[in-house]
This record gives C-alpha cells, structure tokens and sequence, in this order.
C-alpha cells in the first residue's frame, strides 16, 4: 500500500469519539541484507512463481562475490549468500513477496508496506493498547529510527502518551514524520507538507529558465514542467490538497504561474489536477469492488447521485471522501 492508503486509515471515518491513532514507522534493522534465499526461494514457491524462475534467482543471489572499492582500493572479495543488494532493480519487488505474509494478528491494526518502508497503524480504542503493543514487541527494529506519530482528536486528551519500549528501548515521538515524500502532521495539517514541495519545486524552474534560454521550443519547455516541476507539486494531491489552506494553495499556484511565464504555455492549475486525479481515483475505487473502500461509494435509488457522507467536522469534510462524492455528484449533474 502507498501513502493515500495510509491517509485513508486516518480517515475520520475510522477515527471515533473514543478513538485515537497510534502510527510506527519501523526501521528494519539491515531489512535487504538480512533475506535468507533459501526462504525466499520457498516464498515464491507457495505463491506459484515457476521453478526455473526460483533457481535462476536462488543462482543470483547465492555464492556472489563482493568487494568495495574506493578511489583505487579495492577490498577484498567475500562470497555472499544471505541478502539481496540495494541496488539491485529486482530487490524491492523480491522483498515484497519475502514480507507478503507479515499481517497483522488483531483487527485494530493495519500493516502498510511499500518495499522496505513499514507502517503499523492501531486504532486505540478506550485506552486500550495492549493489541498495538503485542503487534510490536517481537519486531527486529532499528530503534534510532523507528519513529512514532500519534493522531489524537478527543476532547479527554491530555497530550500525555506513553512512549513505546521496544528491546529495552523508548521509541521517539514525532510530531510530524515524512512518509513516501510526503510530510504527515499529528495535527493532520499540511503547512510543512506543502511548503516542502514549494521549496523542492522552485529549483527546477532554474533548470526550465536555462532550457529557455537555449532556445528550446515551447513543447519541450511544457513537457519539462509537467514532467519535473508538475510531478513535484501534485505527489499525492488527492490526498492533501482538500485539508491545505488559503496560502498555502497560493503559495503552489505562484509556481504554476512562474512555469507559465517561462514556458508561454496555459497551464492546468493545481486545483484543477486536483479535481481530475481526485475523480480518477474515484472511478477506480468504484470499479474495484475488491478496494477496502468501495463500500463508501454508495448510488442513491435513483441511481444518479453518490450518497453523501455525513461529516461534522471541516477536516472530515474536506478529507478524499466526503470532497470526492461531493464533487463526483456535481459532474453527474452536467
């Protein structure tokens, strides 16, 4: 799972009254160099991958020469058999299908993986968090790294949590943690998200002034922008773009509008590609009656409206779903 699916467990729709959100983001410890072949190997087995295609891999990464070398120096070489290298195109595919069976053993809790990055997501409920620490208590982490988040919206909260001990050691608390190269608040605001892609996006309007002035053509300048500068300002916009503020979106548009100047094309503003990536995701939820979400996509009997969400706070409101059937209900209408 990515990080909109991340985002949709924070949802308020799984967020209750007596409720609050506890988020570890694990540091495995050596995660890539620590993958046993031979229980790889037996992993793709179960999942039906071909046997010639499990020994061409048990081949590649067993009995492999290494050595490091720095300037002229070369280290000596070891043979390896445990592990699967970094840089390798197949390794985080390979890692994925090693960790497949890692889930959680209570209903309150959501494992979210990408590659090596792990998210353990509990649901509190009453203060009861001894499923959430049971989930965690046997993980081989890297505590240093390990970083933790909680989200907590009750109006009972003191603000005081508990830290979590894993192997003797305190796991820090984050008020704000980057995830999948977007930055998650515990107040679920987006001010340092936004100004992080603003900040990550101006420099490459440098790179576009320079193309310019080589007297590269308006084509080649627009396909640039959408393919660097666009990319920057849109990382999951379905996401954080209906929670930002006023100048915030502001400060996004100014960089469109700098783009524009530049390259002496129109184009789209954000909230527009906000409106359309959040209508594609949509449509797609829709048509996967499999997603965890899809259930929330209700027609109404006349079967031309999308039921609305009932929403009683403005950040439930402006969240994906309650926005999206919103706007999903007002394009029906045309």
């Amino acid at each position: 799972m990515q990080f909109p699916q991340l985002f949709i467990q924070l949802s308020p729709t799984w967020i209750k009254a007596t409720t609050y959100i506890r988020m570890l983001f694990i540091d495995f410890s050596s995660a890539f160099n620590t993958v046993l072949p031979t229980v790889l190997i037996t992993k793709l087995s179960e999942l039906g991958i071909c046997t010639s295609t499990c020994r061409w891999i048990l081949d590649f990464f067993t009995n492999s020469p290494q050595s490091v070398k720095l300037g002229n120096q070369v280290s000596l070489t070891l043979i390896l058999n445990t592990g699967i290298p970094q840089g390798c195109v197949l390794s985080p595919l390979l890692y994925s299908l090693f960790t497949h069976d890692c889930a959680p053993l209570y209903n309150s809790n959501i494992f979210i993986k990408y590659a090596d990055d792990t998210t353990v997501v509990g649901q509190i409920e009453n203060n009861d968090k001894s499923a959430y620490r049971e989930e965690i208590r046997n993980l081989s982490l890297n505590t240093t790294k390990t970083k933790e988040l909680i989200v907590d919206f009750r109006k009972s909260n003191s603000g005081r949590h508990l830290p979590v001990n894993i192997n003797g050691t305190e796991v820090e608390r984050v008020s704000s943690f980057k995830f999948l190269e977007v930055h998650i608040s515990e107040d679920l605001s987006w001010q340092q998200n936004t100004s992080a892609l603003v900040k990550k996006a101006q420099p490459c309007l440098y790179f576009l002034r320079s193309l310019k002035k080589s007297h590269l053509s308006p084509g080649i300048l627009t396909c640039f922008y959408h393919c660097i500068i666009e990319s920057i300002l849109t990382n999951s916009i379905t996401v954080w773009y209906g929670g930002s503020i006023v100048c915030e979106r502001k400060a996004l548009q100014r960089v469109v509008k700098t783009g524009q100047r530049i390259t002496g094309t129109q184009l789209p503003a954000i909230e527009h590609l906000h409106h359309s990536r959040c209508l594609h995701r949509a449509h797609n939820i829709i048509k996967d009656s499999l997603h965890p979400s899809h259930k929330l996509f209700n027609l109404l009997p006349s079967r031309r409206r999308y039921r609305n969400l009932r929403t009683r706070t403005s950040r439930f409101r402006d969240s994906f779903f309650p926005s999206t059937i919103t706007l999903l209900n007002s394009t029906l209408h045309r």
